[in-house]
């Protein structure tokens, strides 16, 4: 017998618990985002139970590999997501979508079914939202605690780069998400040459 309810509460306590308190962006406050984003997909799109929870559980554990290692965070949570699948009934074909998921989230992103293209667009959603800031802010202390980034200077600069490169899947993000932003590149430009927003 599948029980979605009974694997979302140990992975959350997993998360809660055994999440390094430097991962400011990818903590459980991220991956219940995703979590979210993934459950409004699931609600406009009327996704039948079964195929919505693989996804919700796509989310839940597409980061649980961080309560490992920083390093290929993506296969360590393959890793775990097996046994924990298996664990609440989940069948051989259910784990390989969801590990199929998971990968599917690693950089740069490369999805081949629609619920890969879901939660690729689910995580990194609030690259088109209103709180873009808040949330690159977090990334940006994250890296900073880790000793990958310098300066706000270079992190704007690695924020275009990758804005820049970034695609998205959906048709809802193309049409919601994309013109957001398309909008933080130009600002994040004229952050980092003045010049440029006077045109």
């Amino acid at each position: 017998m599948k029980d979605y309810k009974r694997l979302k509460r140990e992975a959350l306590k997993i998360l809660d618990a055994r999440l390094s308190k430097k991962l400011h962006y990818h903590g459980l406050k991220h991956t219940l985002d995703v979590l979210e984003v993934c459950n409004q997909y699931i609600e406009r799109e009327e996704m039948a139970l079964e195929e919505a929870n693989l996804l919700r559980i796509g989310a839940l554990l597409h980061d649980i590999g961080f309560t490992v290692s920083n390093n290929h965070h993506e296969e360590l949570s393959v890793e775990l997501a097996g046994p924990m699948m298996e664990k609440y009934g989940y069948s051989a074909a259910d784990i390989e979508l969801v590990k199929g998921l998971i990968r599917s989230t690693r950089l740069p992103q490369t999805p081949n079914t629609h619920l890969e293209q879901i939660i690729c667009d689910a995580d990194l959603d609030y690259l088109g939202r209103d709180d873009f800031y808040a949330i690159s802010d977090q990334l940006f202390k994250e890296l900073k605690s880790f000793s990958r980034i310098q300066d706000k200077e270079e992190w704007n600069r690695q924020q275009i780069q990758f804005l820049e490169s970034h695609t998205y899947h959906t048709d809802f993000a193309k049409r919601y998400r994309q013109p957001k932003k398309e909008a933080r590149i130009l600002e994040l430009k004229a952050l980092l040459d003045p010049g440029l927003s006077s045109g």
